[in-house]
């Protein structure tokens, strides 16, 4: 085969299909409007203490609780993607998540709200894994970090979008705690119709090799045959994600507020700075890792950049942009190389299981650094008139990045050796997938 044939080739030999542009659209769509209702208690926090009288607990637990059933569902999602495959897992998780969307914007009183917001988080957890997923099979080994960067990128516009939301739609914001929560269920709405194509276009034009990488039944073996490389991804995965989710979903627009004194719509405007970095970047580091390889060595460095992150933020009197700079850098450079690697260091036919694991894990440490990270503040008394009392939580996020850094090392420096899976080299089209 020639080199232009290896570089377009399927991962399982064959000619990879013009339709998966169509799919990496779809599958930006449905995560876009994932990301957006996700986020969706980050600018009404001040709201909901001030209109609804909301604890700090309270607000962290909204966020937390979508983590909550991934940690019982995230290894079934995916044993049912490897089962049933990719897309109608997305179109189930879309179809859950526009009801929890739905529940969420009723919103009172705040069991519905709690509740509404753990339905959609057993949409939250699966669809990305299954999108992850489906990207995977779509293109081939040697185009899938830019596929997935790409996706990714579109990602962080849901995100970006959240965050610019008390701009951009002010007036909504001006009407209360509710509205903006409508606003979050309509645009879910139009992720499950993307999700609705994405499933027709599957069944109707199957990507190159499908068959085969759908099992016949499920195999709980599968978890036993993972090596060493795949769990330092998996603390990085978890870590580096019980740091920045907890602290830019729930926290970073309160204490933007708080503690350097910002109004909400210029704290959403520097937070959203960290996603709109990504938009753009994002693609830029899949690129590059597609062509010059060094994945871990990134890994590491854009890690590193996380702890660097909050001692500017928090010992430095510089501006917040500046902090903002450096963790968007960070949160464009880590999920551009973490995902894709994942998928290099798996067998296809076992991906399904290995981001499930992943996913659970990582539920699991997102619900308890929301819980924690808000019990923190309520400890110290945390709030407009006690911006000290966000140091406590502040040092708890600062740790477990120091801790992700340490699981990057450890991948980096097994990579280097003769066991790795080539993470370092580039153009991997030709190398075989080790599990």
């Amino acid at each position: 085969m020639s080199v232009e044939g290896q570089r377009h080739a399927s991962p399982q030999g064959e000619p990879a299909s013009p339709l998966r542009w169509l799919v990496l659209a779809l599958a930006a769509l449905a995560i876009y409007s994932s990301y957006y209702e996700s986020d969706a208690i980050g600018p009404i926090a001040d709201l909901l203490l001030r209109q609804r009288g909301f604890t700090q607990s309270q607000i962290g637990d909204l966020t937390a609780v979508i983590s909550l059933p991934n940690i019982l569902l995230a290894l079934f999602n995916g044993l049912l993607i490897d089962r049933y495959g990719p897309a109608r897992v997305t179109l189930w998780a879309a179809a859950i998540g526009f009801v929890g969307a739905v529940l969420t914007a009723v919103g009172t009183p705040y069991s519905l709200m709690w509740t509404g917001r753990l339905v959609f988080g057993i949409s939250e957890g699966a669809i990305f894994i299954s999108l992850v997923a489906g990207i995977a099979r779509w293109f081939p080994r040697s185009g899938v970090a830019l596929a997935t960067a790409i996706f990714l990128s579109l990602a962080r516009v849901g995100s970006f979008s959240l965050d610019t939301s008390p701009t951009w739609a002010h007036r909504l914001y001006a009407d209360g705690w509710q509205p903006p929560l409508w606003l979050g269920a309509g645009i879910t709405g139009v992720g499950l119709l993307a999700a609705i194509a994405f499933r027709l276009l599957d069944a109707a034009r199957p990507p190159p090799g499908h068959a085969a990488l759908v099992r016949e039944h499920i195999d709980w073996s599968a978890l036993r045959k993972f090596d060493l490389s795949y769990w330092y991804i998996l603390g990085l995965h978890v870590l580096y994600a019980a740091v920045f989710f907890p602290f830019r979903q729930t926290y970073a627009i309160e204490y933007l507020q708080h503690v350097k004194g910002l109004t909400l719509e210029q704290a959403g405007n520097v937070n959203s700075g960290v996603f709109a970095a990504a938009v753009f970047a994002t693609p830029i580091f899949g690129l590059l890792a597609d062509r010059f390889g060094h994945r871990a060595l990134m890994l590491s460095f854009g890690t590193l950049l996380l702890p660097v992150t909050f001692m500017v933020l928090t010992l430095t009197t510089l501006s917040p942009w500046v902090s903002t700079v450096l963790m968007g850098v960070s949160f464009s450079l880590v999920p551009a190389i973490i995902w894709p690697a994942t998928t290099l260091v798996v067998e296809p036919r076992r991906l399904g299981t290995a981001l499930g694991v992943i996913a659970l894990l990582q539920n699991l440490g997102l619900w308890a650094s929301n819980r924690l990270a808000g019990w923190l503040a309520d400890r110290a008394g945390a709030g407009p008139d006690n911006p000290a009392g966000y140091s406590t939580m502040i040092v708890f996020f600062g740790a477990v990045s120091l801790t992700a850094l340490t699981c990057a090392v450890l991948l980096w420096l097994r990579e280097s050796g003769s066991r790795g899976h080539g993470l370092e080299r580039a153009r991997l089209g030709a190398l075989p997938t080790h599990g």
